[in-house]
């Protein structure tokens, strides 16, 4: 079973899910504060589960490009860094599950950086914080960028998402990869497997 629905409708369809004893994948976002429970029912049921804030292959890779520059920039303090992202002016959530994953990427790879500020600034951005904004326009499917800048030059990362086709492609191949297997999975989890 893949599910792509809403934050509300996702506990509700793992404890159906795991009654009918099947396997399941999870992209929606918004969720998580069911987490133990999702984790319960699964264990209960011996089935297997796999969930992502984002299902792209290319998305992934690019959390462990971000996660290694991150690396890179935390012994460089004269680089400041920040993130924002774009999608479709009928997305739900702002800001996206992948925005937030990214955001975290950086937050425990930098230690410069405690906290991640989403919401528009009316002040002054205190050292210690990422500021990670997002804009809602038009048809975009999802681009991410991370920006690390100094008084030098400026470093980019960029993601761009062409269709929901990704999405759709890597929870296939994630369903695949859990077939046949038990417990509680995240994308990582398959990254590394695939890449392995």
């Amino acid at each position: 079973m893949i599910d792509f629905t809403v934050p509300s409708a996702v506990v509700d369809n793992i404890r159906r899910v795991a009654a009918a004893r099947k396997n399941m994948v999870v992209g929606t976002t918004g969720w998580y504060d069911g987490m133990t429970e999702a984790k319960q029912l699964v264990g209960a049921a011996g089935t297997g589960f796999i969930y992502s804030s984002n299902f792209s292959v290319g998305v992934n890779v690019f959390y462990r490009v971000v996660e290694a520059a991150a690396k890179l920039m935390n012994k460089v303090p004269d680089y400041d860094v920040f993130g924002y992202e774009l999608h479709h002016n009928q997305k739900l959530d702002s800001p996206s599950g992948t925005a937030k994953s990214i955001a975290e990427i950086l937050v425990k790879n930098i230690s410069r950086k405690k906290q991640v500020q989403y919401d528009k600034l009316d002040r002054k951005i205190n050292p210690e914080e990422l500021h990670f904004a997002s804009v809602r326009a038009g048809w975009i499917p999802g681009t991410h960028i991370v920006g690390f800048d100094s008084e030098a030059d400026t470093i980019e990362l960029k993601h761009t998402a062409r269709s929901r086709a990704g999405f759709a492609l890597g929870a296939v191949m994630a369903a695949e990869w859990l077939r046949g297997k038990k417990g509680f999975f995240t994308m990582n989890d398959f990254i590394s497997d695939f890449f392995r």
